[in-house]
C-alpha cells in the first residue's frame, strides 16, 4: 500500500498550480540553476499518489527551489539537515538536527559540481556590545576536483567585511577554514579574523549547513551558526554584477 504525498499536492494547490504547470515550473527553475531535469505531470502524479517517495537530487533541488520548502516538508523520506542552529545557556551553540544524518552514508560523490554563486550567513556573538549580529555575503565558488574556493562578492550586516574560504569535499561533510577581513572605516577598524569551518551538504546540493570556529580579541575560542544556500549556478559576468550588490537583508 501506498500512502498518498498530502504535504506536496497541498503546496502545490496553495501555489495555485495544477501538476501540469508545476511540472513546468520546475523544469524552468532547473534550467535557471544550470541543472535540467525533465519533470512531467505524470511524475507529478507519482509524487502526490506515493507511488515515488524519493525523488533524485535533480529534481528535489528544482523542487525546493520552487517551494521554498525542504524535502523533508514536501512530504519526501530524505535525510534532513539542521534547519537552524540555537544558542545555549553557555554562550556556545546546540545544533538541532530535524532529522537523522549519516556523515559517511548519505553522501555526494566529491565529482559532483558545486560552483556557483551562493549566500553565506553566519552568526556571531560581539562581547563588546552583547548582541548577536549576523553576517551575510554573496560568495563565488570555484569548484577544481574536491576542493573549493570562495570569494565573496558583496556582503551586508556586520562587519562589513571581504570573506574568504577553502574548502574539502568528502562525500556530503565539507571541512575547510575561512578569513575575514573587515573594512577600515569599520566596528572593526579593519581587523582580520580567521579560523576553521565544517558544514554537512543536504542531498540536493543546494544547501550546506555547520559551524564555524575562531579566536577572540581575549583568545577565547568562540564558535556560531553557518549556513550556504545555493543562489546560481552561472557565473556569467552579467550574474556576477547582480550578485556584487549588498545582500538583501529580507
Amino acid at each position: 500500500m501506498t500512502t498518498p504525498n498530502e504535504a506536496l499536492r497541498n503546496v502545490r494547490l496553495a501555489m495555485r498550480l495544477s501538476q501540469d504547470e508545476f511540472a513546468r515550473r520546475l523544469r524552468q527553475v532547473g534550467d535557471e540553476l544550470g541543472d535540467p531535469n525533465d519533470a512531467s505531470k505524470r511524475l507529478v502524479q507519482r509524487w502526490e499518489s506515493g507511488e515515488s517517495q524519493t525523488p533524485r537530487p535533480v529534481y528535489l533541488r528544482s523542487l525546493e527551489a520552487v517551494t521554498g520548502r525542504s524535502a523533508g516538508q514536501l512530504g519526501f523520506d530524505v535525510p534532513e539537515l539542521p534547519e537552524r542552529v540555537s544558542v545555549d545557556g553557555q554562550g556556545g551553540h546546540d545544533m538541532r538536527a530535524t532529522g537523522e544524518v549519516e556523515p559517511q552514508g548519505a553522501g555526494r560523490p566529491a565529482s559532483e559540481e558545486h560552483s556557483g554563486v551562493w549566500l553565506s550567513r553566519y552568526e556571531f556573538y560581539s562581547s563588546s556590545r552583547e548582541q548577536t549580529f549576523t553576517g551575510q555575503h554573496h560568495v563565488l565558488l570555484t569548484q577544481n576536483g574536491n576542493r573549493l574556493q570562495g570569494r565573496s562578492l558583496s556582503a551586508s550586516g556586520e562587519p562589513d567585511s571581504r570573506l574568504t574560504i577553502d574548502l574539502t569535499i568528502d562525500r556530503n561533510v565539507v571541512t575547510g577554514t575561512w578569513v575575514e577581513e573587515t573594512e577600515p572605516q569599520g566596528y572593526y577598524h579593519g581587523a582580520r579574523y580567521h579560523g576553521a569551518i565544517q558544514f554537512l551538504m543536504d542531498p540536493t546540493g543546494r544547501r550546506m549547513a555547520g559551524k564555524w570556529v575562531g579566536f577572540g580579541k581575549e583568545f577565547d575560542v568562540n564558535t556560531g551558526p553557518w549556513e550556504l544556500r545555493l543562489l546560481s549556478k552561472a557565473t556569467t559576468p552579467e550574474v556576477l554584477a547582480r550578485y556584487g550588490a549588498p545582500v538583501d537583508e529580507g
